[in-house]
């Protein structure tokens, strides 16, 4: 189950790339916009604020984070089951909200601006999605996607040996393996492949993270909610005493605070007019 406040625990360092992203998305009126795999619906919004007159609809399985994003937005409401319409519009003109898998999604009408943002990772081989994805726009519509590169990161790497060890092997299975992605040059070829004009690349932001244990805290909201789902409260407190302490030996605290490298995968691909 996500959990809308650990997500949010470190809110402007998961903000940047989504807001870096859409930065290179040049559509001037678009009449409809999808965020595929929206989360609490926080960065929605701002695809809302910045395209006014759009129909902007926001798409995510959890309902827990739909349900923060509903709370945000007075008047909005998840639909009612995953590929239904969306529901009506909030009161304020903002984003509407539909519950429901992005490999299970399907558009309504034409898109002009379909937004992914550190979702796709989670769906397996998301690449094949992509002739789909591309096809829902409309002529001169644009994708625009962002997916973690940080699968060997040492975060990930003491991930999977902890959850591959005698201790944890048969209980926990693949939960919490980080999928592959392609990188930016592998985000050109595929695109490009489809027709689209593509501008892809990637970067490692250093992100300094303070208070105790906070590689640990971050994790928590993203790739540790696999395992923990998966585990007793108990299992879980000894699952996380022990990967947390190969995290501070791996992320050393320092008088300023934890660096934590973290490479991320940009592509953004607009259709032929």
């Amino acid at each position: 189950m996500w959990d809308p406040a650990v997500y949010q625990r470190y809110a402007d360092e998961r903000d940047r790339p989504f807001h870096e992203l859409v930065a290179r998305v040049g559509a001037a009126s678009p009449r409809s916009v999808v965020d595929l795999g929206c989360g609490d619906g926080r960065l929605t919004a701002t695809l809302a604020q910045r395209w006014p007159d759009a129909s902007v609809v926001g798409v995510d399985s959890s309902e827990s984070m739909l349900a923060e994003a509903v709370s945000a937005a007075p008047g909005a409401a998840p639909g009612a089951a995953p590929g239904a319409a969306p529901s009506a519009a909030s009161a304020s003109g903002g984003a509407r909200y539909v519950l429901g898998r992005i490999e299970d999604w399907q558009p309504e009408g034409p898109v002009d601006v379909l937004v992914s943002n550190a979702a796709l990772q989670w769906v397996p081989r998301h690449w094949e999605l992509l002739p789909r994805l591309v096809g829902a726009l409309a002529p001169g519509g644009w994708l625009a996607l962002q997916v973690p590169g940080n699968g060997d990161a040492p975060s990930h790497a003491l991930l999977r040996s902890l959850r591959g060890s005698p201790r944890w092997r048969d209980r926990l299975g693949d939960a919490g393996r980080w999928p592959d992605v392609p990188d930016a040059a592998g985000y050109v070829a595929l695109l490009a492949g489809l027709g689209c004009a593509v501008d892809a690349w990637e970067t490692t932001y250093a992100h300094v993270l303070t208070g105790p244990d906070p590689v640990l805290g971050w994790v928590r909201g993203t790739a540790l909610r696999p395992v923990l789902d998966r585990l007793s409260p108990a299992e879980a407190a000894e699952f996380e005493a022990s990967y947390g302490a190969a995290l501070r030996e791996a992320y050393p605290a320092q008088p300023y605070g934890t660096v934590v490298p973290f490479r991320r995968v940009f592509a953004v691909a607009q259709v032929p007019g």
